[in-house]
């Protein structure tokens, strides 16, 4: 076995090419004939070559690296977005590093500079509730970013979200029109942008019908949360007809408390809609009526966006929402004139 490195002059040497030409081929965006890109590739093939992404990103001064800030990967909304976009930013010849960091303040300072160390082109802010901090640093050592499905006030800020108030309204009129009249809504964590926008879309929907809410409660989007307020909903003698959940992560474990431990017919006895349209949200388990975040397009905005920043300067877009469909299922009442999706 070699216990040394292939370098590119032995590559270039089997190739018949300069060794600048070698370098080439396995820089994106270079410009080397289809001819040589064949030679230079079989012939690292053969000597198993691996690129020195480390030496390249010394002589053009990027990492070409892309730094993805998560909170947590149990919503497995976040699970597949992650694949999206790695599969969208490798095919431009980026790579990417996920960062975990808790919801607490304090954990801004050593963020950043795991970020800085890293000496990533560009990151990705995900699921960080600290992330009002978080860009105003960002902003100072002049880091282009990206909101993924987290908002901010300030509506300048480069972010691609759901359009989570009209998201909210449609659930409220979905379920309005299914003859619904005491709807609770377990919402997402009212710190976030996100939570605080289905839960005003949702109250919109409802107060357009002349209803009021039969209660909402802010879950966090956590599942034992969930659990937790699913059961004292019910343990009144008044309970909702109908819940609106702030994402499809809680709405799983709203369906299984209602049936499983409360013994109840969904949606004979109560409709239930979610937020997200995971993989999991089609399964004859959970069958579930929710709004879709459309992770592909989501994800295929970001990677734009962002590298549009990264390689040609470009200014933030601002916020860019994405429209929610509704995909009706069999958790939920279907109003007259609607069908389930396919």
């Amino acid at each position: 076995m070699r216990k040394t490195r292939v370098t590119a002059a032995e590559v270039a040497k089997l190739a018949g090419v300069s060794q600048p030409t070698v370098s080439r081929v396995f820089t994106p965006n270079s410009k080397v004939s289809k001819e040589k890109q064949e030679w230079v590739r079989d012939a690292a093939q053969q000597l198993g070559y691996l690129p020195n992404t480390l030496a390249r990103s010394l002589n053009t001064g990027r990492s070409r690296t892309i730094g993805i800030v998560l909170a947590y990967l149990k919503n497995p909304f976040y699970t597949e977005a992650l694949e999206k976009l790695s599969a969208g930013f490798r095919a431009h010849g980026y790579h990417i590093m996920t960062f975990f960091a808790s919801n607490m303040a304090e954990d801004v300072d050593e963020v950043v500079e795991d970020l800085l160390a890293h000496q990533v082109d560009g990151i990705i802010l995900a699921s960080v509730s600290m992330s009002n901090t978080l860009t105003g640093r960002l902003q100072h050592y002049g880091i282009p970013f990206v909101l993924f499905n987290r908002g901010q006030p300030d509506r300048s800020l480069a972010s691609v979200t759901a359009a989570n108030f009209d998201g909210g309204r449609r659930a409220a009129e979905f379920l309005v029109a299914g003859g619904h009249k005491h709807i609770a809504h377990i919402a997402g964590w009212q710190k976030s942008l996100n939570g605080r926008e289905r839960r005003a879309g949702f109250l919109a929907g409802l107060q357009e019908a002349g209803l009021a809410p039969f209660h909402v409660v802010d879950c966090h989007y956590r599942r034992a949360v969930a659990v937790e307020a699913t059961r004292n909903l019910f343990s009144g003698p008044r309970v909702p007809d109908a819940i609106f959940v702030g994402n499809d992560h809680m709405a799983f474990a709203v369906l299984e408390t209602l049936r499983e431990d409360l013994g109840l017919s969904v949606p004979g006895d109560v409709s239930v809609v979610g937020y997200d349209d995971v993989a999991m949200a089609a399964w004859k388990t959970f069958d579930l009526t929710t709004l879709r975040q459309p992770a592909n397009r989501m994800a295929e905005a970001t990677v734009s966006i962002l590298l549009s920043m990264i390689e040609n300067g470009a200014a933030s877009p601002g916020r860019i929402e994405i429209e929610s469909a509704l995909v009706i299922r069999g958790s939920a009442r279907i109003p007259k004139g609607l069908t389930r999706n396919a």
